[in-house]
Formats: structure tokens, sequence, C-alpha cells
């Protein structure tokens, strides 16, 4: 049972997760691999390779299943189909499941509940103006607009949306944002569950 726990997050860099030799391609499943056939840059095959294997090593890690049982689906609630849309892990519809990737970074995160997650570098600065306006919310716009430096807070600002986007925007849920200075990283998670940091390497954001 789950009930109680906390949420599982981990945050780390391309590299660091292609390095751990439990980790390897042959782990995705049929469809997971032709949609990384069709990436045809390397370094972002490699992220999103690496954001799979990382939300397959979360899944085991919380579940206790094998690694080669831990692979999520995705299901598109709007056409009913799987293959895209909110990934989510086969027969266990009590947890939620969420994975990012960004220029070398990667995030996953499993737990109770609706669930998300998103990672980007600390020195991107998300834009244009326009599409800020649209995207995020007026108050957050007005206070990061106050600092000498706007980007940084934009920048979170931004990671904490597409966290709770992804979990779902409901109400309720607690969220979680960090700075991981050693990997250039802003990272936030959204979970109606707590988020507790692992100092399990890769080091986590929960």
């Amino acid at each position: 049972m789950n009930a109680g726990r906390a949420v599982l997050a981990v945050v780390a860099t391309t590299g660091e997760v292609l390095a751990r030799p439990e980790l390897y391609e042959g782990l995705l499943a049929p469809w997971e691999r032709r949609r990384l056939d069709r990436v045809r840059v390397p370094a972002r095959r490699d992220d999103v390779l690496a954001a799979r294997l990382l939300v397959r090593l979360c899944a085991a890690r919380f579940t206790g299943l094998p690694l080669g049982a831990s692979g999520p689906e995705q299901y598109c609630a709007a056409c009913g189909r799987t293959g895209h849309g909110r990934p989510r892990l086969d027969g266990r519809p009590d947890l939620g499941v969420s994975l990012s990737h960004a220029d070398g970074l990667v995030a996953a995160a499993v737990g109770p509940g609706p669930v998300g997650v998103d990672v980007e570098p600390a020195t991107r600065r998300p834009g244009p103006p326009s599409v800020l306006r649209r995207l995020l919310p007026e108050a957050g716009l007005r206070e990061a607009a106050a600092h000498p430096d706007p980007g940084p807070e934009l920048l979170r600002l931004w990671v904490r949306g597409e966290a709770l986007f992804k979990a779902g925007g409901g109400t309720g849920l607690r969220l979680l944002e960090r700075t991981d200075r050693r990997r250039v990283a802003v990272a936030a998670v959204a979970a109606e569950a707590p988020v507790k940091r692992r100092p399990d390497p890769p080091a986590g954001v929960g």
C-alpha cells in the first residue's frame, strides 16, 4: 500500500542516467523505441532516452517491481488511445508518474495521486513576454518584474507552472521547487502527497 508515502522525485544529468549499467535502451517498450528513433538530434535523443529510463528507476524503487516491469504507458483521455498523452503505470491507477528533459537534464517522479515534474537549465530564460503573459499568472509576472534581474524568477515561475500543469492543475496540490546548483538546474514537483528529499544518487529534488 502507498497511502501516506511521499513522492519519489529525482533530478539528474543525462550523462548520469546513461552511465548506470542497469539502465539501457532495451528496457523501453517497442512504441517508445519507435518514437525514439524519430528523434534526429543525438543530444535530444539521449535526453529522451534518459528521462524514460529514469522514470523506470523511480517506479521500480517506489513499487518494488523490477526495472523491466516499471515502464510507463501513455494514455490520452481525449481520444482514448495509448502511446501519447499523460504517462501512467499499467495496473496502478493510484500512482502518478511524470518525466521531464531539457538540454542534458532529466527529471522523473512517481507517487500517490497526481504528480507532475519539470526541469530546466538554470541559465535558460523563458519568453517572449507575449507568451509568458498567456501562460503564467499575472501576479507572478508582476512580482518577477520587480526584481533587478527578472530572468531567474520567470524561470522558476515557468517550471512551477509546468509541474502543476502535468499534475492536472487541480486544487490541493503541493509544490516543491529546488535549484540544483551542481547540475545548474531548476526543478519543481507538484503532487497531492508530500515530497521529501532523497539522498540516494542521482540526487533528487524530493
